[in-house]
């Protein structure tokens, strides 16, 4: 299956999404904690209900109740057979830390795509917390075997935050305080204090130093709650980018405030040049004559590929490096944006982790997003300010994240067949 994109304007409003990190980090919790807990405005996708899914299979109760999730937790049981858990890497590293909270050994699988994506950091981890573990050298299918012991450990921080978030949220029950210490510089940083975030709010409170290289998490046990998921920033930052290419886009139910690595794109598009408005949890972009930038993104690395795309529309050339991990991803993100971006007639250049991208006129093209989400919402935004036609490649793959993007886009005004 294909669509095919006709550039044009856009204009209107859209709400944004709830947060897909959010909604992993709360489920988890909520899993965990004694007693109901209502999740209001969840995430409904492939990542999310891939979650749903193993939660369920570990002994939690979670009910529809109106578009909300209400969640029974506190007595998590070992699964009668493999967790599977999809093409959902948050879902696999997360549970792979509360898997390892169970005395008898749980297996995690997933989808091909899944398979190829390393964990050897996280289990090597959970190992000097008095884990059983067992893979293909770091690869799924992943066994554990608890129950986490706690102690001391060290963990690199430059591979994926989230093998920090995954030992992290799961050690409040380990049977004794865990102290983490991160023995390289901490990379997406953000998306370890989403996770923070999500413990403090259900009761827990970590300890860490200012840099975060060092984390002290002691016994406890997370409260049931009601939690309202905040929008995401990561949905969001497309739509934003289309308003700055073409047209005027109102986006609703952002927090400012938030501490979502991808809150970054409002720095990254005011210093492109780009008109923005911020009323309330309204974010407003308008059409603009974009400049080229340097930008590191290795604290953000979600959004890379949909800036990569906004360089290619700039005056001038641009630098964007921090992207060593982002060829481990659904895709190598790197090598699919260059391909993209040169069968749209941008000038790119990779030199180790860094992309340089000239900008200048486009025209459309068949982008094939390699199944990959973020791919195929990049090119569907950027093929608004090309020439001529674009044809976006197995377009249900944006399904993993944000699965309402095409009928929001429709809603906006971009002309899709």
């Amino acid at each position: 299956m294909s669509i095919t994109i006709k550039p044009g304007t856009l204009t209107g409003s859209v709400t944004a999404p709830p947060s897909k990190s959010m909604t992993h980090r709360h489920l988890i919790a909520s899993s965990l904690a004694d007693g109901v807990s209502l999740l209001e405005s969840p995430l409904r996708s492939e990542d999310t209900e891939a979650t749903v899914e193993a939660l369920r299979k570990l002994g939690a109760t979670i009910t529809d109740v109106g578009g909300d999730w209400e969640v029974t937790g506190g007595s998590l049981t070992p699964p009668s057979s493999v967790i599977d858990c999809h093409e959902s890497g948050t879902t696999m590293r997360l549970l792979t830390g509360l898997c390892s909270l169970l005395d008898e050994p749980c297996t995690l699988s997933g989808a091909p795509s899944l398979l190829r994506r390393p964990n050897k950091p996280l289990l090597d981890t959970l190992e000097q917390l008095g884990v059983q573990t067992q893979s293909l050298d770091g690869y799924p299918p992943i066994t554990v075997k608890g129950k986490m012991r706690g102690g001391k450990a060290m963990i690199p921080g430059d591979i994926s935050s989230q093998f920090i978030s995954s030992i992290i949220l799961a050690a409040p029950y380990a049977e004794n305080p865990v102290d983490l210490r991160i023995t390289t510089r901490l990379e997406s940083k953000p998306y370890v204090e989403m996770t923070l975030n999500a413990m403090r709010k259900s009761g827990v409170k970590v300890q860490h130093t200012e840099n975060m290289d060092a984390f002290h998490v002691p016994t406890g046990r997370y409260k049931a709650r009601t939690t309202r998921i905040e929008g995401d920033w990561s949905s969001a930052a497309f739509l934003l980018a289309a308003g700055a290419l073409s047209g005027k886009i109102h986006v609703d139910n952002l927090d400012v405030e938030s501490s979502q690595a991808d809150r970054e794109i409002l720095r990254i598009l005011d210093e492109m040049g780009a008109y923005i408005k911020i009323s309330g949890n309204r974010v407003t972009t308008e059409k603009s004559m974009l400049t080229a930038i340097e930008a590191d993104l290795s604290d953000c690395p979600d959004i890379f590929p949909i800036i990569a795309c906004l360089c290619s529309a700039a005056e001038g050339e641009s630098r964007l490096t921090g992207l060593a991990r982002l060829r481990l991803k659904e895709s190598d993100r790197v090598a699919a944006v260059m391909e993209g971006l040169g069968k749209m007639g941008a000038a790119v250049t990779s030199i180790d982790d860094i992309l340089i991208i000239d900008g200048g006129a486009l025209h459309g093209a068949v982008i094939d997003p390699y199944n990959d989400h973020r791919i195929a919402m990049s090119f569907a935004v950027l093929a608004q300010a090309a020439t001529s036609e674009t044809t976006i490649m197995n377009p249900e793959c944006v399904s993993k994240s944000y699965p309402d993007f095409w009928d929001d886009l429709k809603q906006i005004g971009a002309r899709i067949r």
